[in-house]
């Protein structure tokens, strides 16, 4: 077989695994979609429509989840805002990706609130839950956003864009990236309450709602620095359809409230700072 035959197999592959992955986990986006500001034709604007799941919620129009409990990250699209972004890339290709928000008038919103030392934070992790990065784009003149993004592997991927708009309540808004290419999705690692990550101990207890961390180095505590305004920074995500947590940090401890909408299983990647280096430690916790 060619080599451009062999890459439309694996294309129409991916596509396909990920058109499948998309109906079991809340759906890969299929309406048509329009050329995004400042793109080619390859980076189209991602739509709304990933299924019921996505019925406006109680806090800032977000999806609402299992139980009827207000879940963040299901829509591209709520509360009269809408995430305008690529949805394709290439494997291991580093990128400027960039995107915007849009009210319903289709503007541009360009004011934004600063939440955790920054007016928007934008996370991109494989559906799988692996691959997360954590980013901090820098805003254009004309009010879009963009970041060097390199997605390392192929795949389908959820990239979420976490804000509140002045004036408004807390958002976030995600779509797919589609990373062509033959990939085998990797399992959640088992529940544990230990990660070791860049030579840190990391130890997890929970308390009711309250998630405490304990970072040491050849088991001594370590001091960490502060980081985006706090001790750290958590980011929650639930297996399946990948509802995004809005946590809240305490002020004295690497530690943070949450309110885990359903039961599941949730991948927890916490970073910390040590040395003016940032390191993320992940967890897999069940949630009954």
């Amino acid at each position: 077989m060619s080599r451009p035959a062999a890459y439309l197999v694996a294309l129409v592959a991916l596509f396909g695994a990920a058109f499948l992955a998309g109906g079991a986990l809340g759906g890969v986006d299929t309406q048509p979609r329009a050329e995004a500001g400042g793109h080619g034709s390859g980076e189209a604007e991602a739509m709304a429509g990933h299924g019921s799941a996505q019925a406006r919620g109680s806090t800032g129009g977000q999806g609402s989840a299992e139980g009827g409990a207000s879940a963040p990250g299901l829509a591209v699209a709520s509360g009269g805002l809408r995430l305008v972004a690529p949805s394709t890339l290439r494997a291991g290709v580093p990128a400027d990706f960039a995107f915007r928000i849009v009210g319903e008038d289709g503007a541009t919103v360009r004011d934004f609130a600063v939440e955790h030392a920054k007016r928007l934070h934008f996370i991109a992790v494989r559906r799988d839950l692996t691959g997360f990065q954590h980013l901090h784009p820098t805003q254009r003149a004309d009010g879009s956003w963009s970041t060097p993004l390199t997605l390392r592997e192929p795949g389908a991927y959820r990239v979420f864009a976490d804000f509140t708009p002045s004036g408004g309540e807390k958002t976030t808004l995600a779509s797919d990236v589609l990373v062509a290419g033959a990939f085998a999705p990797r399992a959640l690692p088992a529940p544990s309450a230990r990660a070791a990550v860049d030579g840190y101990d990391v130890a997890l207890r929970t308390s009711g709602e309250t998630l405490r961390f304990a970072i040491s180095r050849d088991g001594a505590p370590v001091e960490v620095e502060p980081y985006l305004g706090a001790s750290g920074h958590l980011v929650a995500l639930r297996e399946g359809d990948l509802a995004y947590l809005h946590v809240h940090p305490h002020e004295d401890a690497v530690a943070f409230d949450a309110e885990f909408p359903s039961a599941g299983r949730y991948r927890l990647f916490l970073q910390f700072k040590v040395a003016g280096r940032v390191h993320t430690a992940a967890f897999t916790k069940v949630v009954a």
